[in-house]
């Protein structure tokens, strides 16, 4: 593999995991600012969990990078998300301090980012989008409302098992 090109990935995925860091901690501050002491809190372990989840995701790019020479299909093709799944698993069970660090970042405001990065991945897939015909739309709208149907759903019995 060329080496400039394996430089230019690894600067590439480290901005955006920089700027999807500094968007998980952006979000979490706006909620300490519309929660106050009720809402999630900004700390030194917050700092201490963005640093290992960005450390896991640089461990799962290079382990990534690194076994696609592999001669086994499977672990060549194996998913990033897999390698910083099983990263962030290894790392957990072996410190608890890890697991006390990533828990003082918000859950909600990890997602933000990353349904952001998904409709930015699916806008730039439009011309294949287009491609598939018509009834992809139809299934879409189908999960949309059986989504929503079944969320309705849940929420009113469990509304109605707590007497409200």
């Amino acid at each position: 593999m060329n080496k400039n090109l394996f430089e230019n990935y690894f600067i590439k995925n480290i901005l955006i995991l920089i700027l999807s860091l500094s968007l998980i901690l952006f979000t979490q501050w706006i909620k300490v600012l519309k929660y106050g002491a009720n809402g999630p809190q900004i700390t030194t372990y917050t700092f201490i969990g963005l640093f290992f989840l960005g450390l896991f995701a640089i461990i799962g790019i290079t382990i990534q990078r690194v076994l696609q020479c592999a001669p086994i299909k499977f672990i060549r093709e194996f998913p990033i998300l897999g390698w910083v799944s099983i990263t962030s698993l290894i790392f957990c069970m072996a410190s608890t301090e890890v697991i006390k660090a990533i828990n003082s970042v918000d859950f909600l405001s990890i997602t933000t980012p990353i349904l952001t990065y998904a409709g930015i991945s699916v806008a730039n897939k439009l011309g294949t989008l287009k491609n598939l015909s018509w009834k992809i739309a139809i299934t879409g709208i189908f999960v949309f409302v059986g989504t929503y149907l079944g969320s309705a759903t849940l929420a009113q019995f469990g509304l109605f098992l707590s007497n409200k």
